[in-house]
């Protein structure tokens, strides 16, 4: 099969041909249809924030502990091991491997596969995963929001931005999106009851007060953010901004520790570390079968074209997901 391959931090990302992979047992060969680029796809192929690499989950010290990356994968069931019940060959599935989505085929545990939605295209589906996966531990798990609270979504027209404001207002909740110029009427579609345009109006200062405030943007200071929330609320943070050495990790570590002598809880939504990917991804069915949820979709890329499709991710401008065709 083809895939392409990262052998060593920094390197470009190279179209190679290797052995198909073998199903193992209780796991599910999967013919890629479709993935999705991602922050955690280049933090992985940079080898960075360098502190990164000290981190369990994290990259490896001195090369990727992976050579195939793509954390999202939608597509066909082509063989299974000894052991799988749930899956046959031909079935629709989508799922979050962290690792080899950039292939034409992945084997998959079948604990971690889910039926793709059926109203959504292979290319629909690729988008869902990691990022809508953030977005509902975020909410449900991390926060706890319930019905009638007030919720910002701080990087709103994201990937995991603009599944939190559909997922928010899914919970029943009033929801402020804060994103670019350029994106407020894409956010405002999606669901957002109001939306703040950063470079007219510092959402810090305006007055208003929240229940939950969810930081992907990372772009205010903590003790700012805390300005703006209820006494109870919930800061949840998704990340920041990028760095070298040590952001996003610097941000969010320096958040939860000052979060220790606050009285709003500071949480992280930690997707990598989650053992629930297929509970999740079957909430996440529900919801968009249900109509309450759906990928926002920025660019389309031809399997051949993943390099450029992963330089456009990272230069942080795509208003939704940015997808891979196979």
């Amino acid at each position: 099969m083809k895939a392409f391959v990262s052998r060593s931090y920094g390197s470009p990302l190279q179209l190679t041909d290797i052995d198909r992979p073998v199903p193992g047992d209780g796991e599910v060969l999967i013919r890629v249809r479709a993935t999705s680029v991602q922050p955690y796809d280049w933090h992985f192929l940079r080898g960075e924030p360098y502190v990164a690499r000290l981190m369990p989950g994290g990259p490896g010290l001195r090369k990727p502990p992976f050579a195939i990356l793509g954390a999202d994968v939608a597509g066909e069931v082509e063989a299974v091991g000894k052991g799988v019940t749930e899956f046959a060959p031909g079935d629709g599935v989508y799922a979050m491997p962290k690792q080899g989505g950039f292939a034409e085929y992945v084997c998959v545990p079948e604990s971690e596969l889910a039926p793709k939605p059926e109203n959504l295209s292979f290319e629909e589906a690729a988008a869902v995963p990691m990022a809508a996966n953030t977005a509902l531990i975020a909410l449900r798990d991390s926060a706890r929001v319930l019905p009638g609270q007030k919720v910002l979504v701080n990087g709103a027209s994201g990937g995991v931005g603009t599944f939190a404001v559909q997922l928010a207002k899914a919970f029943g909740a009033r929801v402020t999106g804060v994103c670019g110029p350029r994106n407020v009427d894409m956010v405002r579609s999606i669901g957002a009851d109001e939306v703040i345009d950063y470079t007219k109006e510092d959402f810090t200062r305006n007055g208003q007060r929240y229940d939950v405030l969810v930081d992907i943007a990372g772009s205010r200071p903590a003790s700012a953010c805390r300005r703006v929330m209820t006494r109870k609320g919930a800061l949840v943070l998704v990340g920041g901004p990028a760095g070298r050495w040590l952001q996003p990790a610097g941000h969010v570590f320096a958040t939860l520790a000052a979060g220790t002598f606050a009285s709003q809880r500071t949480v992280m939504a930690d997707v990598v570390r989650c053992t629930e990917n297929r509970r999740n991804l079957t909430t996440l069915t529900e919801l968009i079968e249900s109509g309450e949820v759906h990928p926002v979709i920025d660019r389309s890329y031809p399997f051949e074209e993943i390099p450029a499709a992963v330089r456009y991710q990272e230069a942080g401008h795509a208003a939704g997901k940015v997808v891979i065709a196979l």
